[in-house]
């Protein structure tokens, strides 16, 4: 699949379908999406049995791939009974998830995945399949949190650092345009912030405030520039956690769109720390936009 449509510029939407209660979550959340971009929803279901388990024999693979085929057929129907004019296409494969969902993506779809699946530990904040689908990104990925049936909150967030985080500023401003809502660019920062929550900021930090201002007011330019109809509140704030600070902003967000980025000793080409955070602790759906590749690009 290609991916791209005329109605948003964005790509197609691809979801991990696997029985669970997030990935149905997820499934409905990819079917809105969808419904808003104009294109095709594809359901995708990994059997993840090429290669063959030792300890399966063919029969026992068969019925697998069977149950597969239904339960993307049962989901096909939940998707189209709550949007009938949405183009639903099924897929089964044999090879694993994350690999599948990156294949069925191509250069330009958008990966949509719940935060647990079937398998692993209840404990785990972010189940493997979405941990490994995020570290490994090369095109839009949402985590979806949350629950089905949530109050929009009318606003689309987005979390910037500098102009590097100019494509996650594009890509958020089309998300707000599909919806028809405001987009907030938060900039949050913690350097040189005093022991006293209330204190004046020591000698230094003036200048660097205002640094944190200037790269702020580039990438909210650019993006106003791109987008001129676009109602945009950009804000920084100074916090003594970054992702404490956007986790809850989350609060009051539809959608909370992230650049990728990585420190060394981390999880993947764009998995760092306070995106890890986000993905395990935000309050509304998480995009995490790749830092290369076509979701980052320069164009509109």
């Amino acid at each position: 699949m290609n991916g791209t449509t005329a109605r948003s510029g964005l790509g197609s939407v691809v979801v991990g379908v696997d029985g669970s209660p997030s990935a149905h979550t997820a499934v409905m959340w990819a079917a809105e999406e969808t419904a808003l971009r104009g294109s095709a929803l594809f359901l995708v279901h990994a059997a993840d049995t090429d290669p063959p388990a030792p300890f399966l024999s063919h029969a026992e693979i068969a019925r697998m791939r069977q149950a597969g085929r239904e339960l993307l057929d049962r989901t096909a129907e939940a998707v189209t009974a709550r949007h009938p004019e949405l183009v639903v296409v099924k897929e089964i494969t044999a090879g694993s998830v994350s690999g599948s969902l990156r294949r069925a993506a191509a250069l330009s779809g958008t990966i949509v995945v719940g935060h647990r699946g079937l398998g692993g530990f209840p404990s785990l904040l972010l189940g493997s399949v979405g941990l490994e689908v995020a570290a490994e990104a090369t095109t839009p990925v949402v985590v979806v949190r949350g629950v089905e049936e949530t109050v929009e909150a009318g606003v689309v967030l987005a979390a910037v650092r500098d102009e590097a985080d100019v494509g996650c500023a594009r890509a958020a401003a089309r998300e707000a345009v599909l919806r028809k809502v405001p987009l907030r660019l938060l900039h949050v920062w913690s350097g040189g912030l005093s022991a006293e929550p209330r204190a004046v900021l020591r000698k230094g930090s003036d200048e660097m405030a205002r640094d944190h201002i200037r790269a702020l007011s580039a990438i909210s330019d650019r993006v106003q520039e791109e987008f001129p109809n676009l109602t945009l509140h950009a804000e920084e704030q100074q916090s003594r956690s970054v992702p404490g600070a956007l986790v809850d902003a989350s609060h009051h967000a539809d959608l909370l769109v992230v650049g990728g980025r990585r420190s060394p000793g981390y999880l993947g080409p764009t998995l760092g720390r306070i995106t890890l955070a986000l993905l395990q602790h935000a309050h509304c759906p998480v995009e995490l936009i790749p830092r290369q590749g076509p979701g980052h690009g320069s164009t509109s």
